[in-house]
């Protein structure tokens, strides 16, 4: 059976809007993950707010309130009953214990069971990584390993499948692996 490593910041569930909306309110801007050209978000928010824009990221709160990303969850559980599914995510300080509860309320054909934390996603074993941090599609990739990102402007620079919807993952997995033994 083939293995999927899916992020969960903004490949499962929307991250961007709710931590944009969040710095905006606070310093009356409007950003939005279309503004985003590169990874490193503090190049995109008012002088005055700066690196304390990742500060939002450590909210007790914020990760339980995010909503999942248009079919998400109804293809993961499809997937689920053909693929060997884990949820590879990074964390901050109080992501670890909000995105288990995340998962448990969410995904709970998954559970929290099926999470592996890891700042160094290119140290799993799986068959596919699905993510949109650019750092880990390109470190994943330079094993010899699949990769597709989930596709925004910030990782435009990586030359690796895209798909800009959980439907059209499904249909690449799908196509990719139509006459392999699952």
């Amino acid at each position: 059976m083939k293995t999927l490593l899916i992020d969960m910041d903004s490949v499962i569930c929307d991250l961007m809007t709710e931590w944009h909306r969040r710095y905006n309110k606070d310093y009356d801007d409007d950003l939005s993950v279309s503004k985003l050209e590169c990874w490193d978000s503090e190049k995109y928010v008012k002088e005055e707010c700066g690196e304390k824009i990742y500060d939002y990221l450590d909210e007790p709160g914020l990760f339980l309130s995010l909503e999942p990303l248009d079919n998400a969850i109804q293809v993961l559980e499809r997937l689920h009953k053909q693929f060997d599914i884990f949820i590879c995510t990074s964390s901050r300080k109080y992501a670890y214990t909000e995105k288990e509860k995340w998962v448990e309320k969410n995904l709970p054909f998954l559970g929290r069971d099926r999470m592996i934390f890891a700042q160094r996603k290119d140290m799993i074993i799986g068959d596919l990584l699905f993510d949109d941090a650019p750092h880990h599609l390109e470190a994943f990739k330079e094993k010899g390993r699949s990769v597709v990102a989930m596709d925004y402007p910030y990782n435009r620079q990586i030359d690796v499948p895209r798909v800009d919807n959980w439907l059209a993952f499904e249909a690449f997995v799908l196509e990719r692996w139509a006459y392999d033994e699952r």
